[in-house]
């Protein structure tokens, strides 16, 4: 039905003062034809476009430069629609001039009221900059328009936009920041670069700290879709975010091929590691994955997480051998995954027997069953700890690295992959100092030398899954972790970004089996692969059934730190340091 609103009104108007204008500017009032006939023919175009389109509903307070390719089209078409009405009796010519001007005057209009009703007529008390001018940063600039914040700059180092203005704000690059911004901080540097590298966000706050007074990041591109308004989904810059390290070489396409449409298990499942791993399943392509662990809420929290693909849990200890070979037998894994561990190291060095148990003969028990089942690929998850260990936890490790190297099988390509901390793993620094800051309690470091590398989980679980899909059996790879970091320095960091002075830095001393660096290799002699971030360390000759006797032994003797050091030479243990 039609109804007669004011957007008609508004372009009834504009048609008499673009045809008043028109005809002034090309006539000087004198037109050589019939006005009545002319302003009919207008008024039709105006009502052809009302009823084809609808386009008098478009709302003027939201226009957009869709809008202005959409109200053009819908005249020109308009226009081509009503030409029998004046074929003949007007020259096209002097209409289709009026009808570009019409267009000008219309779109004019729209975009005046745009701006008139869209002022905000907050009162603007702080400042804003954003770091990435493209379209995640224009419309986080739109939408502080209706804040209490003045968008200052656009900060891009592309050279196509740098030295531009986006409506009106000047758009500069990352070296001129220190000098246009005064010697007083500004108060918001928001980092808008959802889809690049991690490193951007550390090298934007590194520049730019010292500028201003709070950084916020907007978070990736998955995130930001579950709310469209940009400014709800700002974060405050996270330690992970300037620790991340996104692998240059990472292979996707390699990682593809060896998940896609397998059938994999792996042990461990509601863990940190673990449950990235299944994460990572997921994305590429498994076909059907069977997640293992004896925590009833671990395994409740990632199947929960992974209902969309088959997934199969399984409730069961890595030491329950019979429970574990049904596992196999029922459900004949093509890749094996082994993430489960106790790996905190002080309470393994209050519960070595136990421990033993869990890391050594629960390894032991899944490889010998993936041997039997004839898995095509079983990856073992390693520590730093295991190189030159002075705790137990790293003692078993290195246990599980030789017994997974010197019982690769004919029908089995049996792999370890070693690398460090992970951040925010549960058993991690991280957790521990943020829970100290949230509590307003001063930061307990061990010691003020002590170091570690660091890698966030979703990074290291690719390069893992990607040292996995090279290996051939019998390799122990490397992840390359960068620069180790000192934990005094973390800590300072964090303290930083919480932005409470008043939390110090406690030293406790070094915890049982606990060194002040890690190590990735006991010596040089590692081997390179196709990926600067992965390298294979040379192999440790172990004759198999000395090693399964050895292990017998380390179950029932009485000097278990003694047996450790006779499977282990290079085993240090500390208690004290």
């Amino acid at each position: 039905m039609f109804h007669f609103d004011k957007r008609i009104l508004n372009s009834l108007v504009i048609i008499i003062l673009t045809f008043i204008t028109f005809w002034w500017t090309f006539f000087i009032f004198h037109i050589p034809f019939d006005i009545k006939v002319v302003f009919g023919v207008l008024v039709i175009r105006m009502l052809a476009s009302r009823f084809i389109y609808s386009d008098y509903n478009l709302s003027w307070s939201k226009v957009s430069p869709k809008t202005f390719l959409l109200k053009s089209f819908v005249y020109i078409t308009a226009f081509i629609v009503c030409l029998p009405f004046y074929y003949g009796y007007i020259e096209i010519s002097f209409l289709a001039s009026e009808l570009f001007l019409y267009i000008f005057s219309i779109n004019f209009a729209m975009y005046f009221y745009h701006y008139i009703s869209n002022r905000s007529l907050i009162k603007k008390t702080k400042s804003v900059v954003i770091y990435g001018a493209g379209k995640a940063g224009v419309k986080l600039g739109s939408e502080f328009s209706d804040t209490e914040y003045e968008l200052k700059y656009f900060v891009d180092d592309d050279k196509a936009v740098q030295n531009r203005s986006i409506d009106s704000v000047q758009v500069i690059s990352k070296n001129k920041v220190k000098e246009e911004l005064s010697k007083d901080k500004l108060d918001l540097l928001v980092i808008a670069m959802p889809s690049s590298p991690k490193n951007i966000i550390k090298q934007a706050y590194n520049d730019l700290n010292e500028n201003f007074k709070e950084i916020k990041v907007l978070p990736s591109l998955d995130d930001i879709l579950r709310d469209k308004d940009f400014t709800k989904q700002l974060k405050n810059i996270s330690l992970e975010d300037l620790l991340a390290r996104h692998p240059k070489d990472l292979d996707k396409e390699k990682i593809s091929e060896f998940i896609k449409d397998k059938v994999v298990l792996v042990t461990g499942a509601g863990g940190s590691i673990g449950s990235e791993i299944c994460r990572q399943c997921k994305i590429f392509g498994v076909k059907k994955l069977i997640v293992l662990d004896h925590s009833e809420y671990n395994l409740y929290r990632i199947v929960e997480e992974l209902d969309d693909i088959e997934i199969v849990p399984v409730m069961q200890s890595i030491m329950n051998l019979q429970g574990i070979e049904n596992t196999f037998k029922i459900h004949m894994p093509e890749i094996v995954i082994h993430a489960a561990a106790y790996k905190h190291v002080p309470l393994v060095e209050s519960n070595i027997s136990d421990a033993i148990l869990n890391n050594v003969v629960g390894t032991k028990n899944i490889i010998d069953i993936s041997i039997k089942y004839r898995v095509k690929k079983f990856v073992m998850m390693s520590s730093d700890k295991a190189v030159r260990p002075t705790n137990v936890m790293g003692a078993t490790k290195r246990i599980c690295e030789l017994y997974a190297q010197n019982s690769n099988g004919v029908s089995t390509d049996i792999v370890a992959v070693r690398f460090g901390n992970v951040l925010g793993s549960s058993g991690s620094v991280i957790p521990k100092f943020k829970s100290q800051i949230a509590n307003e309690q001063n930061i307990t470091v061990t010691h003020p030398d002590i170091t570690r590398y660091f890698m966030l989980i979703p990074e290291a679980c690719e390069l893992v899954l990607q040292a996995a899909s090279i290996g051939t059996g019998g390799e122990i790879f490397i992840l390359d972790m960068g620069e180790s970091i000192k934990i005094v320095d973390l800590a300072n960091k964090m303290i930083e970004l919480s932005g409470n002075k008043n939390i110090k830095i406690e030293f406790t001393g070094l915890r049982p089996g606990e060194k002040l660096y890690e190590e990735l290799l006991i010596d040089g002699s590692d081997v390179k692969t196709d990926y600067e971030s992965i390298t294979v360390a040379s192999p440790t000759a172990y004759d198999l059934d000395k090693l399964n006797e050895d292990i017998k032994e380390l179950l029932t003797c009485e000097n278990k730190l003694g047996k450790l050091k006779e499977i282990v030479p290079e085993f240090n243990h500390q208690l004290n340091q």
